[in-house]
């Protein structure tokens, strides 16, 4: 009898244990084992990252760029230099920054001169041995010449006398020509004729053609004479007289009509004596 409450025991344990091994309970504070990670699915991740950031990197690049950039205005056309980015996402073109361009502008028509003293539209006559003062304003003048070249030419001699060479520029031309002065010293003197005043660019032909906005030759008309000394009226010829006549010649017209009523008369007495004109 004493056997049973140790055969009793012993089921009691082989129950529990049996219970036990059945339960998916876990006892607490156990260390559980780490995971390990795959390192070849590790090194593919990496790879795919990596590429992704270089083809951002490479679109971002491609995508942002600097263009340059033509304006067009009403008097001409000119080129400068601006950033503009372009968004992959929007298809927009957008300019953040830019810079002033050379500007190539057309002119139209060449630039000459309107005469303010003398006169444009009158023929001046100047004495010789006096200062003469030619003024005159620029006209459609859009290039500034960095000198200008005054001449006077004279069509009786072909001669051409040098008033001002490389003249400054300003809105009003004006020049004094102290014809006295270079009467006195000059190898081709002055004539009484007519004279052609010419202006034209320094840096340039007086007769090369000038381009668009350029001052081309201008010209102007004007007339020259020499002083005589004082003649007596009663010996004064009018150059410009038609019939004007000298002492001498009016003494021989007097002798030729003299002659002339003297036949006549002596005509008439040979006549009457003879009865010529007798009835």
């Amino acid at each position: 009898m004493r056997y049973i409450p140790r055969l009793f025991v012993l089921c009691l344990l082989v129950l529990l244990g049996t219970v036990t091994t059945a339960t998916p309970w876990q006892p607490h504070g156990e260390v559980l084992r780490r995971a390990e990670k795959d390192t070849t699915t590790t090194a593919a991740e990496s790879a795919t990252t990596g590429a992704a950031a270089t083809t951002a990197a490479t679109a971002s690049k491609t995508d942002s760029k600097t263009d340059t950039a033509s304006a067009t205005d009403s008097t001409g056309t000119g080129t400068g230099t601006g950033t503009t980015t372009k968004s992959s996402t929007t298809g927009q073109t957008t300019s953040t920054s830019g810079s002033t361009g050379t500007s190539n502008t057309t002119y139209t028509g060449t630039g000459g001169i309107s005469m303010l003293d003398p006169n444009e539209y009158s023929t001046t006559y100047y004495k010789i041995g006096n200062y003469v003062t030619f003024e005159w304003n620029y006209t459609s003048l859009s290039v500034t010449p960095s000198g200008v070249n005054v001449v006077a030419s004279c069509s009786l001699n072909s001669h051409t006398y040098t008033i001002s060479s490389n003249m400054s520029v300003s809105p009003t031309g004006k020049v004094v020509w102290d014809t006295k002065k270079y009467q006195a010293n000059a190898t081709v003197p002055l004539l009484t004729a007519s004279y052609t005043l010419i202006i034209w660019d320094a840096a340039k032909g007086i007769s090369a053609t000038a381009s668009a906005g350029h001052l081309a030759a201008a010209s102007h008309s004007f007339a020259m004479y020499v002083p005589q000394p004082y003649t007596p009226l009663n010996g004064f010829i009018c150059a410009t007289c038609s019939f004007a006549l000298s002492e001498i010649e009016r003494l021989g017209l007097k002798f030729a009509f003299g002659m002339m009523a003297i036949t006549i008369a002596s005509f008439t007495w040979f006549a009457g004596d003879f009865g010529v004109f007798a009835t």
